[in-house]
């Protein structure tokens, strides 16, 4: 699997409503043949950040960055932006989520 995690800085102007204008490109990813997560959250520290969390089974992501609805993303949301998002983008062995031990729940 690819897991991706990339931090977006958006302009305070369009930081309320950044879920909104970035639902299309949300939606049509999560449809995607081999998506299997897609998530959106706001940062705590600073409210004109947003955090993606993203992953792919391994053969698509290709599929997705060559799909007209990122191309579309490409044009329309950069201009919503402060700066280029930051990204960490990594191959794992599997696409299981683990238990978080240190605060496990009876």
């Amino acid at each position: 699997m690819i897991f991706i995690v990339a931090k977006f800085t958006v302009k305070p102007e369009y930081a309320d409503d950044w879920i909104a204008r970035s639902r299309p490109f949300t939606e049509a990813t999560r449809a995607e043949p081999g998506n299997l997560w897609f998530d959106w959250s706001r940062s705590v520290d600073d409210p004109n950040e947003y955090v993606l969390v993203e992953a792919f089974a391994d053969d698509a992501a290709e599929a997705h960055v060559t799909s007209e609805h990122f191309r579309t993303a490409q044009r329309e949301l950069p201009p919503l932006l402060q700066k280029t998002p930051s990204v960490r983008n990594v191959r794992m062995d599997r696409d299981e989520w683990d238990l978080l031990g240190e605060m496990a729940v009876d």
